[in-house]
């Protein structure tokens, strides 16, 4: 059976065949149930949305203006948000991937370095000697 468009999510198209979401059957190895599951949640609220104007997708992007029911959305686990981004880029689902960058630099602002180490579980390999190099090379962009 062809698949049959149930909705348009600005600016691309989620079909669904008219059996239930379990029975769906479409390959898409870099996208798992549950996340699929998300993603059709999210469609499903932006149906309605306009297309996004090319001079609109040019213009600087802030991560101050996400809505309520979006960030709500995006209010789970680092592993469930990280999965939606990297869905969102296979399926070239540009506001949602756009929704799930702007939500780690929301999670990244304003945090020192050792803050945002422990946020994303990174392991710092530099050497006290090499951390204090960088540091030096950098202290032009520090909040003064």
């Amino acid at each position: 059976m062809m698949p049959q468009c149930m909705w348009k999510a600005a600016p691309q198209t989620v079909c669904l065949s008219t059996h239930p979401l379990s029975s769906f059957n479409s390959p898409l190895p870099n996208v798992s149930g549950p996340i699929l599951s998300k993603v059709i949640e999210y469609a499903g609220q932006h149906k309605d949305d306009p297309p996004l104007q090319p001079e609109e997708e040019m213009k600087p992007k802030s991560s101050d203006d996400i809505e309520d029911w979006d960030r709500e959305f995006m209010n789970v686990d680092q592993g469930t948000l990280f999965e939606l981004i990297l869905a969102a880029n296979y399926l070239d689902m540009k506001n949602l991937l756009d929704l799930g960058c702007k939500t780690v630099a929301n999670m990244i602002k304003g945090k020192s370095v050792e803050e945002i180490r422990k946020t994303f579980n990174i392991v710092n390999d530099f050497t006290p000697e090499e951390e204090e190099q960088i540091r030096k090379e950098n202290e032009w962009c520090e909040d003064r």
